[in-house]
């Protein structure tokens, strides 16, 4: 294991800010395959994507002393992209406010999160795969599953690699082409977005299942030797295949379900109270038989909000 720092951003008034990656594999560069990049957290408030990186740099530390790393394969591990916001427990970039994951592919003279973002690229891009563990833009739990942008280069059937029990390919839109998953497929590396549930709270049971996803996948691709672990068969999910559940009051939420439940059409599976005199506003209905795939964490939320996804069943 060689670590290294690869971005460095100078502060009048506080430490130097550091990148941080760690690079696996014995070969000479030359006689190397780049062949996967991994990266933690891009946000200051993803403590649980920090967690199981760190926690993926343990486990290919022991695997490269076990000699279990193909010495022609290169990993680089990056834990995070954003440790000033993290000093301040906030997610986006301190100074501006500002998402470092919408900045890519980044320019080294451009705004300090565009220059953040095009260290970072500079550094992952050319890889054969990308791994992103990333969060979701409301505070929300998820079944663990791998997620893929569609732009026409997206490769589900690696996507099985990892075991998870989902792979769910999203249609991108306009803002998406300013992320990292967007510009790693456009610059012909295959890329994947993990999602493992939490976010700010850490789950030594999330780290678990994102360790065994990312080494299962490394194994189904012959970068690292041994038999793949706990591998489920893989369902590959479209929007269409989400059924949404959107409210149509603010106040204070009491959810019934969680990711992983089975409910079924016209089970109550929540409601919404007034915030001022605790009455009920709306009672939450499920529209199909299937099993929640998402569920808002917020016990407080906004009109409109969608606070489930159901998978729907066939």
């Amino acid at each position: 294991m060689r670590r290294n720092i690869i971005f460095e951003l100078k502060s009048p008034y506080r430490d130097t800010m550091r990148i941080t990656s760690f690079e696996f594999g014995s070969c000479d560069e030359a006689d190397c395959e780049n062949s996967v990049a991994i990266l933690g957290s891009t946000r200051g408030n993803e403590f649980q994507q920090l967690y199981s990186t760190s926690r993926i740099v343990e486990q290919l530390r022991i695997l490269e002393s076990q000699g279990r790393i193909e010495k022609s394969k290169k990993i680089v591990v990056i834990p995070t992209a954003n440790n000033y916001s993290f000093n301040l427990h906030k997610r986006f970039w301190s100074l501006d406010n500002t998402d470092i994951n919408r900045m890519f592919p980044g320019y080294d003279l451009g705004e300090t999160t565009q220059r953040i973002a095009y260290g970072v690229f500079e550094y992952v891009k050319g890889y054969k795969f990308g791994i992103q563990l990333t969060s979701f833009y409301q505070n929300a739990s998820f079944l663990p599953h791998v997620r893929i942008m569609h732009t026409g280069y997206e490769n589900p059937e690696a996507a099985e690699g990892f075991g998870l029990p989902y792979v769910y390919i999203r249609n991108s839109r306009p803002y998406d082409t300013t992320t990292l998953n967007y510009n790693w497929q456009i610059w012909e590396t295959t890329a994947f977005s993990l999602y493992i549930g939490e976010t700010e709270k850490v789950s030594e049971k999330s780290g678990d299942i994102a360790v065994e996803a990312v080494v299962n996948f490394l194994k189904a691709n012959g970068i690292c030797k041994g038999e793949i672990n706990g591998g489920k068969k893989t369902e590959l999910l479209k929007s269409s295949d989400l059924a949404k559940i959107k409210i149509q009051s603010a106040g204070f939420i009491k959810k019934l379900n969680k990711p992983g439940d089975r409910v079924r059409k016209g089970q109550i599976m929540g409601y919404v109270y007034d915030p001022y005199d605790h009455s009920t506003l709306e009672t939450i209905i499920s529209p199909v038989d299937g099993t929640v795939f998402y569920s808002i964490a917020d016990d407080m939320t906004y009109q409109k909000a969608i606070v489930y996804r159901i998978i729907k069943e066939i």
